[in-house]
C-alpha cells in the first residue's frame, strides 16, 4: 500500500485564508487580584513627610484631648476596679481627679503617636506590596506607640496614682514620686506598659485601617464620619477586651509605688492568680471595653474629620491649579 500524501493548493489557500502576518494578535492581560484591603499608592501625590507629620500632630492631639475629657470618669472607675485587691469597695467620688494633669500629657502623647504613625504608615505602604498593607499598619502602630510611650508612661503613672487617691494634684504627685522613688518611679511598669500598649496600638489601628479599606472597596466611595466612628468603636472594643489582662498587670505595677508588692511582670501574674484567681486578670473588662469602644468611636471620628479639614486647607500644587 502506497504511503498517504497530503497535497495543498497554495493558490486557493492563499486566497481564502486570512493573512496571519498582517493580523495583530491581542493577548488578554490578566490582572492580579488584590487582597481584601490592599492599597494602591502608585497614583498618589508625592510623599510629603513634614506635612504628614505636622497634620498628624494636630489631628492626633485634638482627638486625644476630646476622648480623654469625655471618658475620663469611666477610665477612673476602671482603674479603681483593677487596683482593688480582693473584694474591696470602689469609691465613686472624684471621678475627674487628675484630669488637668492628664490632659497635659495626653495632648503631646496623642500628637506624637499620630505624628509618627501617619508618615511611617505612608512610607511603609509605598514600600510593601499591596497585599501586605496589614503588616504596614501593624508596624506603624507599634512604632507610633513606642515613640508615644516616652510621654504616656509618666502621664499614666501620675494619673493612676491620683485616680486611686494617693495624690491630690499632678505637680505634687510628680514631686513626691521623683523624690521617693527617683526618676525611675515615673516610669514604673514601663515594660508592662509596652507589653500592653504596643500590641494594643498595633492591633487597634490595623483592624481599623483594614476594615476601612475593605469597606471603601465594597462601597466604592470614601467613608463618612459616622462610618469612621462605627468602625473605630468596633476596633477599640475588640482590642480593649483582648488586652484586658495586660492592662490589669500594668495597673498593678504602676500603682504599687514604693511598697513593691510585685517583683515584675511574671511575679505580678503569679501573685494575682494565686491570691485572687485567674478571673482577676479580667477585672474592669466591662468599663474598659465601654471606655475604649466609645473612645475609639470619638477618636477616629475626630481624627478623620480633622485630617480631612487640614487636607482641604493645603495649598494647591501647580498640577492641581492647572486642572482647576
Amino acid at each position: 500500500m502506497a504511503p498517504l500524501t497530503l497535497s495543498v493548493d497554495v493558490k486557493s489557500s492563499s486566497s481564502t485564508a486570512p493573512d496571519v502576518s498582517s493580523r495583530v494578535v491581542q493577548i488578554p492581560q490578566i490582572k492580579k487580584s488584590k487582597g481584601f484591603a490592599s492599597v494602591n499608592t502608585q497614583d498618589e501625590n508625592p510623599f510629603d513627610f513634614f506635612r504628614t507629620l505636622f497634620e498628624g500632630f494636630i489631628a492626633g492631639g485634638t482627638a486625644g484631648v476630646v476622648v480623654e475629657t469625655a471618658l475620663y470618669p469611666i477610665d477612673t472607675i476602671k482603674t479603681r476596679l483593677q487596683a482593688t485587691r480582693g473584694g474591696g469597695k470602689i469609691v465613686l467620688k472624684g471621678l475627674y481627679s487628675g484630669l488637668a494633669g492628664n490632659i497635659a500629657g495626653v495632648l503631646p502623647a496623642s500628637a506624637l503617636f499620630v505624628g509618627v504613625y501617619e508618615p511611617t504608615k505612608q512610607k511603609l505602604l509605598k514600600t510593601f506590596p499591596d497585599h501586605l498593607s496589614a503588616v504596614a499598619h501593624l508596624t506603624a502602630g507599634a512604632i507610633g506607640g513606642l515613640a508615644a510611650s516616652l510621654i504616656r508612661v509618666p502621664t499614666e503613672v501620675v494619673k493612676q496614682r491620683m485616680q486611686t487617691g494617693q495624690f491630690a494634684s499632678a505637680p505634687n504627685a510628680v514631686r513626691v514620686i521623683a523624690s521617693q522613688e527617683g526618676f525611675r518611679g515615673l516610669y514604673a511598669g514601663y515594660r508592662s506598659f509596652l507589653l500592653r500598649d504596643l500590641p494594643f496600638d498595633a492591633i487597634q489601628f490595623c483592624i481599623y485601617e483594614q476594615l476601612c479599606l475593605g469597606y471603601k472597596k465594597a462601597a466604592r466611595r470614601e467613608l463618612n464620619d459616622p462610618e469612621n466612628a462605627l468602625i473605630g468603636a468596633f476596633a477599640g472594643a475588640l482590642t480593649g477586651a483582648v488586652t484586658t489582662p495586660l492592662d490589669v498587670i500594668k495597673t498593678r505595677l504602676m500603682v504599687q509605688g514604693s511598697a513593691k508588692q510585685y517583683q515584675g511582670i511574671v511575679d505580678c501574674v503569679q501573685t494575682i492568680v494565686r491570691e485572687e484567681g485567674a478571673s482577676a486578670l479580667l477585672k474592669g473588662i466591662g468599663p474598659r471595653v465601654l471606655w475604649i469602644g466609645i473612645g475609639g468611636s470619638i477618636f477616629f471620628g475626630v481624627l478623620e474629620s480633622t485630617k480631612r479639614t487640614l487636607a482641604e486647607r493645603r495649598p494647591k500644587t501647580v498640577k492641581e491649579s492647572k486642572e482647576d
